[in-house]
């Protein structure tokens, strides 16, 4: 005999325990089964070494939605929410920026920067609103989808009408020509433009990377924060609020297919044999997955299938842990700011010249990197004494020519220590340990195909009306009682909350109908 569930939700992650805690506040009986050991997906805290434990994927804390914290009851302990970033530069004259001021940067930009900043975050403002929603389904005669279409049309003609303009001329183009126009600071042109690429398969002169800045804007501002205890310690937190709720979670418990009968789906198996029946199923994998191996193409028409198989989900970011026997020494750099966001961008160009490679299927020689010392604030990571350093390393394909060999992550991992050395030359010297991430690993661990944190792309072809794919873009799947809601469905990635709230409010109100 098997167990029945009003829905069972294929996988912890974050979004996964939103949807699962949101429905069974509803009154729900929540099933979610996650195949590894920790609930959290890829925000997860982990030891790497004895006595060193690192945010193995996600590291910082910049677009859990407001709304998610209020109906969740959230309250993440901070070991710091008021981290600036500073830009690294070799002679000690770093930049450093937090919301929208800016030093070691001339007065001209100063104030261009903060009028980039309000402006930027207007728009964001803007985009976050419809993050938070269901998208409209375009050509439909459905109330609903024309009321979100009428209210966005609004929504931009509120901007006023220059403001309007710039938003609709700058939502597709790229970073690098609005840096160039707006600062003279090299720095300050580097890191905007990273900020832009970050986790993507694109380079500041890629098309929509100006959308993709104004995403990582949405909720809050760019405001870095890091939860005591690592990503990991959110985690528990929303599966917490998900037990609460009366949600049973389950680990250790790799979902093997959605059992299908009479052309809807009626459960899932595990890998061990078990089956427990439900008319919902919300898949937390990524479309690929979900679509492709837990369901199986032929329950699905084919020009669906070509369309999930398409979608361009190639991870493009490695994660490179280093155990350290002490600070390493930074010129320019006072203590106390060792727990802040350390950046290597020297300008728009190094980054673009970071990407060249990855487009054919080789590593960055000069990689484009984001560093954290989550035990300068946190020191339970680390033995007393000794550090962590968390950092995210642009570009390492998933595709690499020839694969990531032993050989190929030593050569990476050794490209990146170099890298960093330019800064911090005795950093070498301190490292007792190391772990590289390719997205090759990222995938194998955290069970996202092509190992990209998005689940898909995030770009205007495969964003908002659009998201995974057209006809799919409003979390349920062409298969009865199959949904989606993780980063592969809308809005995407990040550590937001935002696609398992709305797909949680999307069931309840369909299956209320």
């Amino acid at each position: 005999m098997t167990d029945r569930y009003d829905a069972i939700v294929i996988g912890a992650g974050h979004n996964g325990l939103v949807c699962s805690a949101l429905l069974a506040k509803a009154g729900k009986k929540v099933l979610v089964l996650e195949a590894n050991e920790q609930v959290g997906g890829a925000a997860v805290t982990r030891e790497f070494e004895e006595g060193y434990s690192v945010s193995a994927c996600a590291h910082l804390l910049y677009q859990l939605q407001p709304r998610v914290r209020k109906e969740l009851g959230l309250s993440p302990k901070l070991a710091s929410d008021t981290m600036q970033t500073i830009v690294l530069s070799q002679d000690g004259k770093h930049v450093r920026y937090s919301g929208g001021d800016v030093k070691g940067v001339g007065d001209g930009d100063v104030t261009s920067y903060r009028q980039f900043h309000r402006q930027m975050t207007r728009f964001a403002d803007l985009l976050n609103t419809y993050l938070n929603t269901t998208p409209p389904r375009l050509g439909t005669g459905e109330f609903r989808d024309l009321a979100t279409l009428a209210r966005l049309g609004f929504d931009l003609r509120r901007l006023g009408r220059d403001e309007m303009r710039t938003f609709l001329r700058l939502i597709g183009i790229n970073i690098h020509d609005e840096v160039t126009e707006r600062f003279e600071s090299p720095l300050l042109r580097g890191a905007v433009s990273f900020d832009a690429v970050l986790g993507t398969h694109l380079g500041p002169r890629s098309p929509n990377t100006i959308m993709t800045y104004l995403y990582r804007l949405a909720a809050g501002h760019g405001r870095l924060a890091v939860p005591q205890g690592g990503m990991g310690a959110l985690a528990e937190e929303l599966a917490q609020a998900a037990r609460t709720a009366g949600v049973t979670i389950r680990t250790n418990m790799p979902v093997q297919r959605v059992v299908v009968e009479n052309g809807r789906v009626a459960g899932v198996e595990t890998a061990g044999g078990e089956r427990f029946d439900s008319l919902i199923v919300v898949s937390n994998a990524d479309p690929k997955r979900t679509i492709m191996e837990l369901v199986g193409s032929r329950y699905v028409e084919t020009g669906f299938t070509r369309r999930v198989n398409n979608i361009r989900m190639r991870g493009n970011a490695a994660k490179l842990h280093l155990a350290l026997d002490g600070l390493p020494r930074i010129g320019g750099l006072a203590k106390v700011e060792f727990g802040d966001r350390l950046v290597i961008a020297a300008d728009e160009h190094y980054v673009e010249r970071a990407f060249n490679p990855a487009k054919y299927g080789e590593s960055s020689p000069e990689p484009v990197i984001e560093m954290t010392v989550p035990s300068f604030r946190d020191t339970a990571l680390a033995p007393t004494g000794k550090h962590v350093m968390s950092c995210v390393v642009q570009y390492a394909p998933y595709a690499l020519k020839g694969g990531w060999t032993d050989a190929a992550k030593q050569a990476f991992t050794k490209t990146c220590i170099e890298t960093i050395g330019r800064y911090a030359p005795d950093l070498e010297s301190r490292i007792t340990a190391s772990e590289l991430l390719t997205p090759a690993d990222i995938e194998r661990e955290f069970h996202i195909t092509g190992g990209h944190w998005h689940h898909g792309e995030l770009a205007l072809d495969q964003f908002m009306f659009v998201r995974p794919v057209c006809s799919a873009a409003q979390y349920r799947m062409p298969l009865d009682g199959l949904y989606l809601c993780g980063a592969g469905a809308h809005p995407g990635g990040g550590v937001s909350g935002a696609a398992g709230r709305n797909a949680a409010k999307f069931i309840l109100r369909e299956r209320a109908a």
